[in-house]
């Protein structure tokens, strides 16, 4: 059986807390690792060792800290297969889904590389007279990021690449559940000319996130998962007084209008809604057709492409549309979600239950479902199924499909399929959601803007990627200069140089 390890001070190490975790392969449902679970005083080592060694790290001029990022691009490309094998071992997606998990983190380290640009800070040049004030953008010292199973590259190094780069120490406490990529991520950072200590990547459960919510010497926390984890994660840190992002969960709803391309919709609908086996936080979950003349024909075109779908593990290759859900639990909490939906009078279209691969008979295989006639007050619309499951809501107007969207609690992503300018515009500026696709499902934006969602799906003041985590990463310092032919004699002050 592989054990595991952490990865401090530039290399892997042992955990010393006596407790593991499994860590399955979905599409036999074997144990194929075992993750060792650090203790708090783990944590708290891995934390101290890292702040020892970032403000040298600190004082590297942003230049060499961005040479670092560009060395780290090469390499993960030189490793592209390699990583996406890995996570797909582990996590079940397809290796194309798992390229690409690995690709969009990649495009973040590509951004960050202009750090040297994105850290300047301001400078007015006689501000007063003979004052001069500018500002300068300084790390914040140690901060940690806890990142989920869905993604296991991307999202850590959207976390960590902005992090770094800025001149902080990182601590990563991944998904325990996928963890060998995070570990081959910082074997690539370390060769790529990253110092000993600068990168953590600390493997956990509860304990080590509390011990990072309550270590004084961690200043920020970043954070990727489900709601009701991100709201704690939030609350307790802010209270501990650290900087915080936390994002959750989320209910994507595509809108198709009657002048929609409805082929065009029923794709993205496929690609959206199914793709990694719904594990994701940008699916399209719910689809709402405006109009019964339009959903009719919407669903008379989903149930043939999904029934399609070909369903198997990642070694198949490119004959695979999506494979397992990442454990047993998930696995039975997607199906307990298809039963209520059942039970409180949904349609089930294309029904997935009893799904089952030969040869795979024990894999966490969920089949496609389809539900129609879903209304807001089910289970099925409520809650965040994260499977291959997707809900039709039908609309009777562009209002209420509109409403639809806004009243529900998550506000992560959302799209409008329509050839009308007008209609698509309105719902941009309407719309309380953070991300919008316009006759695109899932409008992740690219690494040069902003990644975040708002109402619950959302907590902290500033995105993910972009500007904002250069913002989240350092803390601004603003410097008012005067030299001393600017002093009155005797050394006072001259305040009215302002007026």
């Amino acid at each position: 059986m592989n054990e595991l390890t952490h990865f401090i001070d530039g290399k892997h190490v042992k955990g010393t807390s006596g407790r593991f975790a499994d860590v399955f392969n979905p599409a036999t449902g074997e144990v194929q690792a075992k993750v060792p679970l650090a203790s708090k005083a783990e944590l708290d080592a891995a934390v101290a060792s890292a702040a020892a060694a970032q403000p040298k790290w600190a004082a590297t001029n942003p230049q060499r800290r961005a040479r670092v990022m560009m060395a780290a691009v090469g390499l993960i490309n030189r490793d592209m297969d390699k990583l996406a094998e890995a996570l797909s071992r582990e996590h079940g997606k397809t290796f194309a889904d798992a390229k690409g998990d690995v690709q969009r983190g990649l495009e973040v380290i590509e951004f960050c590389i202009g750090a040297p640009h994105l850290l300047k800070g301001d400078f007015t040049d006689s501000a007063g007279r003979g004052i001069d004030m500018y500002s300068m953008r300084q790390a914040l010292g140690v901060v940690a990021g806890i990142t989920p199973f869905n993604f296991p590259a991307m999202i850590p190094l959207w976390k960590m690449g902005p992090a770094l780069v800025c001149g902080n120490a990182f601590i990563l406490k991944p998904s325990e559940r996928d963890p060998s990529v995070p570990l081959m991520l910082a074997e690539i950072f370390q060769e790529a000319g990253l110092p000993d200590g600068i990168l953590q990547v600390v493997n956990g459960d509860k304990e080590s996130v509390d011990a990072i919510l309550d270590n004084e010497t961690v200043q920020a926390i970043g954070f990727v998962g489900s709601t009701p984890i991100a709201s704690y994660i939030y609350s307790r840190g802010c209270a501990n007084g650290k900087r915080v992002q936390c994002f959750g969960g989320a209910k994507n709803h595509m809108i198709i209008m009657p002048d929609a391309d409805l082929d065009q919709a029923a794709d993205a609908l496929i690609g959206a809604g199914f793709g990694a086996a719904g594990e994701r936080c940008m699916a399209i979950s719910v689809a709402v057709p405006v109009g019964e003349e339009t959903a009719d024909k919407l669903i008379e075109k989903l149930i043939p492409r999904i029934e399609a779908l070909k369903v198997g593990p990642y070694t198949a290759g490119d004959d695979v549309d999506y494979g397992p859900v990442v454990t047993a639990a998930a696995k039975a909490n997607i199906e307990a979600l298809v039963e209520t939906g059942i039970a409180q009078g949904a349609t089930l279209a294309v029904d997935g239950r009893g799904f089952s691969l030969q040869g795979y008979e024990d894999g966490f295989f969920v089949g496609p479902h389809l539900f129609d006639h879903v209304t807001p007050d089910m289970d099925i619309y409520k809650k965040e199924i994260f499977g291959p499951v997707l809900c039709t809501v039908r609309a009777a107007s562009y209002e209420e499909a509109l409403g639809l969207a806004m009243d529900h609690e998550y506000g992560n992503g959302t799209a409008i399929f329509t050839r009308d300018g007008d209609t698509a515009r309105d719902f941009a500026h309407r719309i309380n959601i953070g991300m919008v696709g316009i006759n695109v499902p899932i409008p992740v934006p690219l690494a040069y803007h902003t990644f975040g969602g708002w109402k619950k799906s959302g907590f902290g003041d500033l995105n993910q990627h972009g500007t904002d985590s250069f913002k989240f990463y350092t803390r601004t310092k603003t410097v008012t200069s005067r030299w001393p032919s600017g002093l009155k004699e005797g050394g006072e002050f001259n305040f009215k140089a302002f007026d």
